[in-house]
């Protein structure tokens, strides 16, 4: 039984181990024009699905609240796009002393340069019982805000710059994220739809599950792959305390701003904060090292960082849902 309670209790990260596991098996199945079609069933299917369901289940009110949250919005896209970018460089120069592996160190630099992804951040926001809204706000807004600095910033710290394809970028942004959106909205506006009624969350977290599924196929599929254990080894090592740390870091200061931010502000921040975009990053860095056998090296943080965020993300579900429980219990004894 408590095996039971257990696997219930952390059944997302269950399920992200077991979508590793299968890609691992059948890596075919997701791969780049593969049968399961990842170039339309992960961009228009499953992240359209992911903001199809926030549609569904946030109010419009707390929509237009969280645009108008300027404190939480100056927060997330000063810690994403400014401050990571300034403290990998920081970061590599003192990594580069020891003699990691300069493509490694350009890789990471490239990591924290990248915006926001639109969707992981949104359904572990959702999955925890944080604020959704300005996840979503922010998801999109740091994606919008990517287009115009991450040139920029690549360029500042790595002496290297690529033009982002801007309108493919917003048009996608319009089809995957705002559309479904919008249409969840229209179908509780007419039809006063009740999103507790329905186990409507569980939609969003599949999806996220089958986009884990096919980041994990094509990892496993791609033949550039080729280095020394030594690299992978030393790149896995630093991601995940690069990510560990950046989490606790953002995670303990805005807790601690407990003037600006409600706990379900801290939820939000947090994922919003320390993930980046695979999506994007991926085709520019093709564009600007396309030309160099270091390709796959310099890739190699981006394509660990992807998957590791989410993973992580599982496995601190439930112990936020605790600390956010406990949260609210004090305030409510607060206010009594």
């Amino acid at each position: 039984m408590d095996i039971l309670k257990l696997m219930k209790r952390h059944w997302f990260f269950a399920g992200t181990m077991i979508a590793i596991f299968l890609a691992e098996i059948f890596p075919e199945l997701g791969a780049m024009e593969g049968p399961l079609n990842p170039e339309v069933t992960v961009k228009y299917g499953a992240v359209s699905l992911i903001f199809l369901v926030s549609g569904l289940s946030i109010k419009l009110e707390e929509l237009l609240s969280a645009v108008t949250n300027v404190k939480i919005h100056i927060f997330i896209q000063l810690f994403s796009q400014v401050f990571t970018p300034i403290f990998m460089k920081i970061l590599t120069i003192f990594l580069w002393m020891i003699g990691v592996n300069e493509w490694i160190l350009k890789g990471l630099v490239t990591v924290g340069c990248m915006p926001p992804p639109v969707s992981s951040a949104v359904i572990l926001t959702r999955a925890v019982g944080g604020n959704e809204a300005a996840a979503i706000f922010n998801s999109v807004l740091g994606c919008l805000i990517g287009i115009v600095l991450t040139p920029f910033t690549l360029l500042f710290f790595l002496r290297a710059t690529t033009l982002v394809p801007v309108l493919s970028t917003i048009f996608q942004l319009a089809v995957t994220v705002m559309v479904p959106l919008a249409v969840g909205q229209l179908i509780c506006f007419a039809t006063d739809f009740k999103a507790s009624s329905y186990p409507i969350g569980i939609l969003g977290q599949i999806a996220l599950l089958f986009i884990i599924f096919i980041t994990f196929c094509q990892a496993f599929q791609n033949q550039d792959m080729q280095m020394n254990a030594h690299d992978i080894l030393i790149t896995v090592l630093l991601v995940v305390l690069i990510l560990v740390f950046i989490t606790w870091l953002v995670f303990w200061i805005s807790s601690k701003m407990t003037g600006l931010f409600c706990p379900e502000d801290v939820i939000a921040i947090m994922f919003c904060c320390t993930h980046k975009s695979l999506t994007l990053g991926m085709p520019m860095l093709r564009i600007l090292y396309g030309g160099y056998a270091h390709l796959s090296t310099i890739s190699l943080p981006l394509l660990v960082y992807h998957p590791t965020q989410i993973i992580m993300g599982g496995l601190l579900v439930a112990h936020l849902q605790d600390w956010m429980r406990s949260r609210r219990q004090s305030r409510t004894r607060l206010e009594a």
